[in-house]
C-alpha cells in the first residue's frame, strides 16, 4: 500500500475519520463539520461545540481516502454531505485542500434548500457549494420547471448560466426520457439570475415536439418563484369586422407590493388605438381596483346610428370599478360598479365586465354598493342598484335606480317563553323610475319610438300598447318615485307525538307601508292614468297569518333499500290582501308554482310588494329512498286549495302576477318532482305542473346528466305552455343536449346543441300574417320540422402538467324576438398556455355581426 495512501475499508471506521474530512474542509473558518455519534471525541468534534446548527457539516460514505501526497480527501460509495441546508450526493467526492475545490463524480446531485434539485456527471464546486462547473447539467425546481445544458456555471451562488441550454415546464416521457417533451425553449445561453428572479434567453426558439416553431433572438421572463413582476403580459388577440384585427400587449407594472397597475394599448387595423389602464390596490382590510378604457373611432361608419347604434360618437370608452373591505369580523363595506359611454361598448370592443348580468333574454350591466353585517343568528345588508341596458330594445328611461334596499333578518332559537324559532324580518326599498315601462298583451306589436337612422335603417323600440287599459296593457314599472317598507315577525315550533306525527304551528303578523308618488308629465307617462290608480298617496297594509303543518313519516326497511313515505298537509289562515292594484309591483313580478314554494310559510310571491291572502291549503306526499351504497330516490306531489277568503293569485295587479300561474283557481294545478340515481354518476331529474282538471302538462323541467373520468353528458328538457294574461302569447319547448368525452389522454372533445322545439310554429303563424299583409318575404309556406337550432357549440381542449390548448366554435342563430339579433353569430376562439411562459388568445367572429349589436357591417 502507498505509505501516502491510509485505506480505511470498514464503514465504521471510515464514518469515524468523517469528523477529520470534516476538520480539513473547514480549516479556514468556512464551516464546522459534524460528524456521527461514534467519532464526537475527534479534533474535529472539538472545533464544532460553539458552531450553529446550520454552519455543520455531516458527511457520510463507505469509505474515506486521505492523500498526504495529493492533499487530497475523498469520499467514496454513496457520499452524503449535508451543509448550510443543502445536501450534495454522489459516488466520490474529493476535496482538494489547495485549491479549495470540491469534485463529485459519479450519479452526482445537489439538493438545495428550496428543494431544487441539480444533477450532473460532474461537479467542480468551490468548498462552500456555492459555484462553479457542472457538466451534463440538469436543474429540477420544486415546481417541477427543468433545465438542462451539457455544460453549466453557477456564480455568486445564485446565476446559473446554461450553454446551449433547454427549458421546459413539461415533465419527461416516463416511457422514453430522451423523447423532446410537448415543448420547449431551447437557446444559445439561458441565464437564470435568482436575485432578480427573472430567466434570460439568447437566440432562443420555441419547439413543439422537437421541432422549431418560433425564434426569438432576445427575451426574458421572471423565474417559478414571481408572483408579481413587472414586464410584459401576454398579448391577446381578436379580429371582427367592426374593429378590423387587433393585437393588445399589456404591460405590468408592480410599484408595491400592495399596489401596481397594467396599462394595456390595443391596436385595431379599423378603429385605431384602444386604451386601457387598470389599477389594484390590497389595504389592510380589504381591496379595490379601477379600470378605465376608451378609444378615438377611426371609423365610425361600421356600427349603426343612432339610437341602434354608436355611429354617431368619436369617443366610446367605460369606467369600471369594484371592491370590498371588511370593518370588522362581521361587517363589510363593497361596490361593482360600470358606467359606458353607450350600450353597446362592451360586446364592440369585447370588453369583459363582472357587473354585467347576460342571459337569453337579458343583457345589462349592473351597478351596486353595499354594507353587509352577518353573525350566528343576524344578518343585514343595505345596497343600491343602478341599472344600465346593454341592447337597443330597451331604454335606460325605463330602467329604475334602486336607493336603499334594506334587508334585516333576525333568528332566535328557542325562546324561553314560546320554545321553537322566532324569525324578525325587515326589508325597506325605495326606487326612482323617469318613464313608465309598457307591455301590451296578449301580443306586443306597439312601440313607442318608431323611425329611421340617418343612414335610413328603420327601426321600432321600446314597449308600448295600442290601447292604455287593464285588459289589453301590462304595466311593468311606473314612473317617478316609489317606497315601501315591510316588518314581520313569525314563529314556529315542531312538536313530536308518541307515534311518530309532526305538528308544526305557525303564526306570523306582517306591516307594509307604501309611499307612491307617480310621474304623469313627460314621455308616456300619462298614459297610465287609465289602467292604475297615480294619485300621490301612503298607505299601509297588515296580514296576520296562524297555520298548522302535520307530517307522519312513515319509514319501511326492504332487503333492496330503505324507504320513507311522508304525507304532508299544511293550512294558513289570514285575511284577504288589500291594495293589489294600489301597489307598484316592482319585486314579485315572476311566480313560478312549483314543489320548492308548495308549502312556503310566508308567501309564494317571489318578493315583498305583494303576499298571500286569504285561507289556504296545501297537501301532499314525500319520498325519499336509499339504494344499496350509491343509489338514491327522492319524489314530491302535491296541491294546492284555496279554501276561504279573497284568491290573492286570481286578482291579477298592474301586470297580472298570480294569473297563469296555476294557483289562480279554487284548486290549483298539481305540482311533482323527482330525482333518482339508480347508480354513481348518473342522476334523472324532472318536475312538472299539471293541470289541475285534465292533467295536461302546464310546465316541464327534465334532465339526465352522466359523468365518469372518460365521459359525461348532460340532456335538459323545458316547455312551458302560452301565458297570455302575462305577455306570452306562444309556447316555449327546448331541447339541450351537452357531453363531452375523453378521446386520448389528456385530450378532451366537447360539444352541445340547443334546439327550440317551438320555433317552427312561429315561424309559420309570421308567414301566415305577413302573406295576409301582403308583405311575405318568402314565396313558399315554411315548412322546417320541430328540431331547429338555437345554438351550437363545440370545442377540443388538452391539458397537461404544462400545456392548455383549447379551441372552441359557437354559433348562436338569428331570432330576434328572444336575442334581438338579425344574423347568427358565429365565433371562434383559440387559447394557448404554456405553464411559466404565459398565454396566448385569440377571438374572431365569423361573417357579419347583428343589428342587434349596434354593428352596420
Amino acid at each position: 500500500m502507498n505509505v501516502g495512501v491510509r485505506r480505511m475499508a470498514r464503514f465504521a471506521t471510515a464514518t469515524a475519520l468523517a469528523s477529520s474530512l470534516a476538520y480539513m474542509l473547514t480549516a479556514g473558518g468556512i464551516a464546522v463539520a459534524q460528524a456521527p455519534a461514534a467519532a464526537q471525541n475527534s479534533a474535529g468534534a472539538k472545533s464544532q461545540a460553539g458552531a450553529k446548527p446550520q454552519e455543520r457539516m455531516v458527511v457520510d460514505a463507505r469509505e474515506l481516502v486521505y492523500d498526504k501526497d495529493n492533499n487530497t480527501v475523498s469520499a467514496v460509495g454513496d457520499v452524503q454531505i449535508l451543509y448550510q441546508g443543502r445536501t450534495i450526493e454522489a459516488d466520490k467526492v474529493v476535496y482538494d485542500r489547495a485549491s479549495k475545490r470540491v469534485i463529485a463524480t459519479g450519479n452526482a446531485r445537489i439538493t438545495e434548500t428550496n428543494g431544487t434539485v441539480i444533477s450532473g456527471d460532474h461537479f467542480n464546486l468551490t468548498d462552500d457549494f456555492r459555484d462553479g462547473f457542472i457538466d451534463s447539467l440538469r436543474v429540477v425546481n420544486p415546481d417541477k420547471t427543468r433545465f438542462t445544458a451539457p455544460r453549466g456555471e453557477r456564480t455568486d451562488g445564485e446565476t446559473f448560466i446554461f450553454d446551449k441550454g433547454i427549458y421546459t415546464a413539461c415533465e419527461p416521457c416516463k416511457d422514453n426520457p430522451e423523447r423532446p417533451p410537448l415543448w420547449q425553449v431551447r437557446a444559445a445561453r439561458i441565464i437564470h439570475k435568482k436575485s432578480e428572479q427573472t430567466i434570460y434567453y439568447e437566440d432562443a426558439r420555441l419547439e413543439f415536439l422537437g421541432v422549431p416553431m418560433a425564434y426569438v433572438p432576445y427575451m426574458s421572463g421572471p423565474d417559478s418563484t414571481v408572483k408579481r413582476k413587472s414586464g410584459f403580459l401576454s398579448p391577446k388577440f381578436l379580429n371582427t369586422g367592426a374593429l378590423g384585427y387587433g393585437v393588445g400587449l399589456p404591460y405590468f407594472l408592480n410599484l408595491a407590493p400592495d399596489y401596481d397597475l397594467t396599462i394595456t394599448p390595443t391596436y385595431l387595423t379599423r378603429q385605431g388605438l384602444l386604451g386601457q389602464v387598470e389599477w389594484r390596490q390590497r389595504l389592510v382590510n380589504g381591496a379595490y381596483k379601477i379600470r378605465a378604457t376608451g378609444i378615438f373611432q377611426q371609423d365610425k361608419s361600421a356600427f349603426l346610428a343612432t339610437p341602434l347604434g354608436a355611429g354617431d360618437k368619436e369617443f366610446r370608452g367605460s369606467i369600471e370599478s369594484n371592491g370590498k373591505f371588511y370593518l370588522n369580523p362581521r361587517w363589510s363595506f363593497g361596490w361593482n360598479v360600470a358606467m359606458s359611454t353607450d350600450r353597446w361598448f362592451y360586446k364592440n370592443y369585447r370588453i369583459t365586465n363582472e357587473s354585467i348580468s347576460s342571459t337569453t333574454y337579458l343583457q345589462e350591466s349592473i351597478s351596486t354598493v353595499y354594507l353587509n353585517g352577518q353573525s350566528e343568528t343576524a344578518w343585514f345588508d343595505m345596497r343600491g342598484y343602478y341599472f344600465q341596458p346593454l341592447t337597443s330594445t330597451d331604454w335606460q328611461k325605463q330602467q329604475p335606480v334602486v336607493l336603499p334596499v334594506i334587508d334585516y333578518d333576525k333568528r332566535v332559537n328557542k325562546p324561553s317563553f314560546l320554545g321553537g324559532e322566532l324569525t324578525f324580518n325587515a326589508n325597506v326599498t325605495a326606487l326612482h323610475r323617469d318613464a313608465t315601462a309598457y307591455q301590451q298583451i296578449p301580443n306586443q306589436n306597439t312601440y313607442l319610438v318608431t323611425g329611421k337612422t340617418s343612414a335610413g335603417t328603420s327601426y321600432s323600440l321600446y314597449d308600448g300598447c295600442a290601447v292604455y287599459q287593464k285588459s289589453t296593457c301590462l304595466v311593468r314599472g311606473l314612473a317617478g318615485n316609489t317606497a315601501r317598507a315591510t316588518a314581520e315577525v313569525s314563529w314556529r315550533r315542531n312538536f313530536i307525538d308518541p307515534i311518530g306525527q309532526v305538528w308544526t304551528p305557525y303564526a306570523s303578523l306582517r306591516a307594509d307601508v307604501f309611499s307612491i308618488n307617480p310621474s304623469t308629465t313627460g314621455y308616456a307617462n300619462a298614459n297610465a292614468t287609465t289602467i292604475a290608480d297615480t294619485s300621490d298617496e301612503m298607505f299601509g297594509r297588515a296580514m296576520p297569518a296562524i297555520g298548522l303543518m302535520y307530517r307522519y313519516p312513515f319509514v319501511a326497511k326492504t332487503s333492496w333499500g330503505t324507504h320513507i313515505i311522508e304525507p304532508v298537509a299544511q293550512i294558513i289562515a289570514r285575511p284577504n290582501e288589500t291594495s293589489s292594484l294600489r301597489v307598484a309591483n316592482e319585486d314579485s313580478q315572476s311566480l313560478v308554482f312549483d314543489d320548492t314554494n308548495l308549502f312556503e310559510w310566508s308567501s309564494k310571491f317571489s318578493g315583498y310588494d305583494r303576499l298571500e291572502g286569504g285561507t289556504r291549503a296545501n297537501v301532499g306526499a314525500r319520498y325519499t329512498g336509499r339504494f344499496g351504497t350509491d343509489g338514491y330516490a327522492n319524489a314530491l306531489f302535491g296541491q294546492s286549495y284555496s279554501i276561504a277568503g279573497r284568491n290573492s293569485f286570481a286578482r291579477g295587479d298592474l301586470i297580472n302576477t298570480g294569473l297563469d300561474s296555476g294557483l289562480d283557481t279554487a284548486r290549483s294545478d298539481y305540482v311533482a318532482r323527482a330525482q333518482i340515481s339508480p347508480f354513481k354518476n348518473f342522476v334523472l331529474t324532472g318536475a312538472a305542473r299539471l293541470n289541475e282538471s285534465t292533467f295536461e302538462a302546464q310546465r316541464i323541467d327534465a334532465g339526465a346528466t352522466y359523468s365518469n373520468s372518460i365521459f359525461s353528458a348532460t340532456v335538459g328538457y323545458g316547455r312551458y305552455e302560452p301565458q297570455p294574461d302575462l305577455g306570452i302569447p306562444r309556447r316555449r319547448e327546448g331541447l339541450s343536449l351537452n357531453g363531452s368525452v375523453l378521446v386520448a389522454q389528456n385530450w378532451r372533445v366537447r360539444a352541445g346543441v340547443l334546439f327550440d322545439l317551438d320555433k317552427y310554429k312561429y315561424d309559420r303563424e309570421v308567414w301566415r300574417a305577413s302573406y295576409a299583409a301582403g308583405t311575405a318575404t318568402i314565396a313558399t309556406y315554411p315548412n322546417t320540422g320541430p328540431l331547429q337550432t338555437a345554438s351550437t357549440s363545440f370545442g377540443v381542449n388538452y391539458t397537461d402538467e404544462c400545456t392548455i390548448f383549447d379551441v372552441s366554435y359557437t354559433q348562436n342563430y338569428a331570432d330576434k324576438q328572444v336575442s334581438g339579433t338579425t344574423k347568427d353569430t358565429r365565433t371562434i376562439m383559440f387559447k394557448l398556455e404554456l405553464k411559466t411562459l404565459g398565454q396566448i388568445t385569440y377571438s374572431q367572429n365569423l361573417g357579419g355581426s347583428s343589428t342587434g349589436d349596434g354593428v352596420s357591417q
